[in-house]
């Protein structure tokens, strides 16, 4: 990826001069640096509040009882999982997404892989539960889709908020679309 980013770079520096549009390209290099780093700078505050969000709702027991809410749709999806720890971290996972809070998601899922991989054996080859965790994570359901509204906002939007309603049916859709082929590839 970095060789294609490279070449795309080389070659519009190319095009640039022979174009006689040097000028245009090397404006167009630094103004987009420039929102790089605000829109960096804007996502580092709203992942630390978020973050602190998510730690007060664990340390509060929210965390927890979304967990607990959820359970019954884990163990229809990861009904062979026996560990109990890869469970905790799916479920956590979950939470995080729906929060959307993708970032902090990362870790638990990271450590349901691991635990799945336990579960799995020493095979290099992904179990049910595994490729599960996987396309639920892939629909990724979010009530909350910070990282739109944070972009929605970033750059001038009137209603940052109004991508809330059609992120949550569209993230729906596709969970629900997850949670069937999950279900359907079970019975194979």
């Amino acid at each position: 990826m970095n060789y294609l980013w490279s070449v795309l770079i080389i070659a519009g520096i190319i095009v640039g001069c022979f174009n006689g549009t040097l000028a245009q390209v090397s404006d167009g290099i630094l103004t987009s640096s420039k929102e790089a780093i605000e829109l960096c700078i804007l996502m580092v505050g709203i992942v630390g509040v978020w973050n602190g969000i998510l730690n007060v709702a664990n340390c509060l027991g929210m965390t927890k009882k979304l967990e607990k809410l959820i359970q019954p749709l884990i163990h229809l999806i990861f009904y062979d999982v026996k560990n109990k720890k890869a469970k905790e971290y799916i479920s956590l996972n979950i939470v995080a997404n729906v929060l959307g809070l993708g970032w902090a998601a990362t870790p638990s899922g990271i450590q349901a892989m691991k635990e799945l991989k336990k579960e799995n054996g020493s095979g290099n080859t992904a179990s049910n539960a595994m490729c599960n965790l996987l396309i639920i994570n892939i629909s990724s359901l979010q009530l909350i889709p910070i990282n739109i509204i944070a972009y929605r906002s970033q750059y001038g939007s009137l209603n940052p908020m109004k991508i809330l309603l059609p992120s949550i049916l569209a993230t729906s859709v596709s969970t629900i679309a997850a949670i069937l082929f999950c279900m359907a590839m079970r019975r194979k």
